[in-house]
Order: C-alpha cells, then structure tokens, then sequence
C-alpha cells in the first residue's frame, strides 16, 4: 500500500469518527441497496423472461429479447393454474386455521400457567420446528399411502391408517406439525403479558377458561395471532417438499403451485416464459397479503419482544 493510499484511510477514518451520523447514514444506503437489489433482482429477471417470447429464448439479455405479454394470459389457458393457485390458497388457509386454534391452546397454557418440565417442553416444541423435512418423509409417506393396521379389537373390528395420499390431508398434517411450534412461541409470549385481573374479571362475569381464551386473551393478543397466522401461512403457501412429494401432481388431486409451475416443462421442450409469468403471478397473493398486514406483522414481532 502506498503512502497516499494510507493517508486516504486515515483521513476517512478520521471522518467517519468524527460524524459518525453521516456515516450511519451512508452505511444504511449502502446495505439498504444491496438488500434490495438481491431482493428485487430475481423478480425483474422473471419479468425479463416473461416478456421474452419463447423462440427468442436463446442469449436473454437484462432487458426482455422482444416483447410478448401474452405469457401472462397463455398459463391460464395452457394449464388451469388459477385452480393450483386456489388449491395453495385453500390449504395455506385451512392449516392456518387448525395451527391458530392448537398453537393458540398450548401458547395459553404455557404462558399462563406454571408446572413441571414447562421450559424442557417448550425446548422440545422448539427443536421440532428444526427438523429437516426428508426425516418424516418415510414414515409419513408410508402412513399416508400404504393400509397399516393400528389395532384390532373384538366388537370394534380392525382401525387401519387413511388413505391421505393425492389429498389435502398429506399436506396439512405435516405443515400443522412443522409450522406450529413457532406459533406456539409466539402466541406463549403474548399470552404471558396479559395482566391476571383481566381473565379474572371474564371469569366473575361467567367465562370459563376457554371463554375468556377467545373473549379476553386472544382480542387483546390480536398483533401476536396475526403474526402468527400470516408468517404460518406465507411457510405453507411456499413449502416445496410435501407438496411435491404428497400428491401425483393432478390439479383434481389438490396438487399445488409447485406442480402447476412444472406443468410448463415438457419432456423435450420448456416454456421458461411461461414459467417466469406463472411465478410472477404465484406471487402476487403473499404480496397482498404482505402489504395488508404489514403493520401487524411489524407491531407483532417488535410488541412480542419486550415483557412489560
């Protein structure tokens, strides 16, 4: 290094420690752009590709080789991708439902009441959540499609194991069960910051336990269960490996957004336009979503934080 090169430095430095405000400031621009362009650059890149038709597929620059919009209407007519958008939104919906009203009763247990093994439990709940899917793989795929016998009794006949494959049960199960334990975390530290008195005072009106849950503790929880609801949703909506792996890929058969993506690959062809508009448009329901509650994801993670 030369000796202009280390006056150079010093004399930044020297700056930088002497207004540190601007350089705060300077290094959040810096980093607020990298953050963005990782973040929006693969969205303008699916853009580039969808308004490229698709003969012109071959050395696609950072601006679209032609422009062809019509890709964003051929996946409506090409394969019925509304309807593996529905079937992601029906299931997304269904299991925030069922991992709300169970995450909702463990998190008032274990934020309103203390007993034994209450934190080793909650550790447990918590490394579930850590899990790599491919581990319940095997047994789940087994259970869902094979005819495993549970017991037999005499009077009662023998209980075998459902036929959950090509169903939505083979997703919702192993979602509730991957995606509660943070619900539970976050609904346990909500629940433990409502003040005694109040359940006390919906109990003297005639409430019990289960009624002041739903009248007292959740209303006042409302930022914690929406975040709960939404992050849940946005995990399922976007899952990949049992949707994939649970179902034959038949929209009939509540196949979802990954398989109408892949429906555009052919054997010896693909519509790499018409999968980037397909994506594009698979995007759009987390977006609204996103932007609608943003508040309360925000107040929900950040109120969630502090114990009063």
């Amino acid at each position: 290094m030369s000796t202009e090169d280390g006056n150079a430095i010093q004399r930044w430095a020297s700056r930088s420690i002497s207004n540190p405000e601007r350089t705060y400031k300077a290094l959040f621009y810096v980093l607020t752009g990298v953050f963005l362009f990782t973040t929006l650059f693969p969205f303008y890149w699916l853009t580039v590709l969808a308004l490229t038709p698709s003969g012109n597929m071959i050395d696609v620059g950072l601006l679209p080789n032609g422009f062809n919009p019509e890709a964003f209407v051929t996946v409506f007519t090409q394969v019925p991708f509304h309807l593996y958008i529905l079937n992601s939104l029906i299931i997304g919906v269904v299991t925030t439902a069922v991992v709300l009203v169970l995450a909702s009763f463990a998190g008032y247990a274990f934020g309103r009441f203390e007993f034994p093994g209450r934190r080793p439990l909650m550790l447990i709940f918590l490394a579930i959540s850590y899990f790599p899917p491919a581990a319940f793989l095997l047994p789940l795929f087994e259970l869902f499609t094979a005819n495993i016998t549970f017991f037999s009794l005499p009077g009662i006949g023998t209980v075998n194991s459902p036929m959950l494959f090509n169903g939505p049960g083979a997703m919702v199960l192993p979602y509730t069960a991957l995606f509660m334990p943070l619900s539970i975390f976050i609904l346990t530290t909500f629940y433990s910051q409502i003040p005694d008195g109040l359940e006390d005072a919906a109990r003297v009106e005639g409430n019990t336990r289960l009624g002041a849950l739903f009248k007292v503790i959740m209303p006042l929880s409302a930022p914690g269960v929406a975040t709960a609801g939404v992050l849940t949703f946005i995990s399922v909506y976007n899952e990949f490996f049992f949707a994939f792996l649970m179902t034959d890929g038949r929209v009939q058969n509540w196949a979802t957004i990954v398989w109408g993506l892949l429906s555009y690959q052919g054997r010896y062809a693909t519509s790499y336009n018409l999968m980037a508009a397909a994506s594009i448009l698979g995007v759009i329901p987390i977006a609204i979503l996103v932007v609608v509650a943003q508040e309360k994801i925000v107040s929900g993670l950040t109120a969630g934080a502090v114990k009063e």
